[in-house]
């Protein structure tokens, strides 16, 4: 069932104005960038590694020797 909320009787739009439709859009630091993903480590995985750059090095090397698998196969 929808909510209807009652007017405010302070509010001045008009009725045909309808803002409830609209997306909302993150702004500031806290919002993901456009092509950005993020993955969440597991506690025990996360403290094995000092950063991002870390985790970037060691799946690019696992990357590496499951391709060599893949194509010596």
């Amino acid at each position: 069932m929808k909510k209807v909320s009652s007017p405010d009787p302070n509010d001045d739009l008009r009725p045909e104005y309808d803002l409830r439709s609209l997306r909302v859009v993150r702004r500031g630091s806290g919002r993901k960038g456009a092509v950005e993903k993020q993955v969440y480590l597991e506690p025990d995985v996360a403290e094995v590694f000092p950063d991002s750059e870390a985790v970037n090095a060691a799946l690019r090397t696992l990357i590496r020797i499951a391709r060599k698998e893949t194509v010596s196969r």
